[in-house]
């Protein structure tokens, strides 16, 4: 994979800092030219991280958040009152503690059939979507020690491999669970894609997604490739330390 936009930094501190300085100035680029700007949150630690730094007074104030439209890049399907929750965790991290209208903020419901709920968030996609030079203008994204990234995970090709729905559920057999998840191609379709990676036990899917042979049957994260927007990797020295 041919890697531009690739940043290291020393530890999850300071990539949590770069990261939103960077997406702050991102922000504002985008603001200057449209009247909103949308994001694809992720779940994990790396981007909890990331969520209670922009929460605090160094940055809320930098953001126009009342123009902000947040969604989700997966779901668990389990209650939002469940710890494994993504939305959850945004809203405790984040998004509680900031001005986002509520009607634009866009959780992946799971209080309903899993399915449904894929199709509900697949047609909020296209109302956003459809006719706009990008979907996102951001997808934040993390990478599994199996190399997936969203719910994109080994051995379930017809996710995997979604050609037309922007947004699929499926049954995890390894967790016991459905999710829901964006496929590849909308979230291909984004103005910038931004891997957050941190962790020595992330070392091995990383050299594989980055330097390996393609194959995202076995390595997922491999699918994301910006068709007309960037691709951008924030690691830090552990994650980053197989690389050559």
């Amino acid at each position: 994979m041919n890697v531009k936009n690739l940043h290291v930094s020393k530890d999850a501190g300071e990539l949590s800092r770069q990261v939103a300085d960077w997406l702050v100035e991102y922000i504002q680029e985008v603001l200057v030219l449209r009247n909103r700007f949308t994001i694809a949150l992720s779940g994990g630690n790396t981007p909890k991280k990331l969520y209670q730094l922009l929460a605090s007074d160094t940055y809320k104030d930098r953001i126009n958040w009342k123009r902000l439209h947040i969604f989700w890049g997966d779901e668990r399907d389990v209650p939002f009152t469940d710890e494994r929750n993504n939305a959850k965790m945004a809203f405790e991290a984040l998004l509680s503690h900031v001005p986002v209208p509520a009607s634009q903020v866009h959780p992946i419901q799971t209080d309903t059939d899993p399915g449904l709920s894929a199709e509900t968030y697949d047609q909020l996609l296209h109302d956003y979507f459809d006719r706009q030079l990008y979907s996102f203008d951001l997808v934040l994204l993390g990478l599994g020690d199996n190399a997936h990234t969203l719910s994109l995970f080994p051995g379930y090709d017809e996710v995997l491999f979604e050609k037309e729905d922007w947004a699929k559920a499926f049954y995890l057999d390894e967790q016991h669970m459905h999710r829901i998840t964006l496929t590849a191609p909308v979230v291909n379709s984004a103005g910038r894609v931004a891997f957050l990676v941190t962790g020595s036990d992330k070392t091995s899917a990383l050299q594989h997604v980055l330097s390996g042979e393609y194959n995202p049957a076995l390595y997922p994260a491999q699918l994301i490739a910006p068709a007309n927007g960037e691709l951008y990797w924030f690691l830090d020295t552990n994650a980053a330390s197989g690389l050559k």
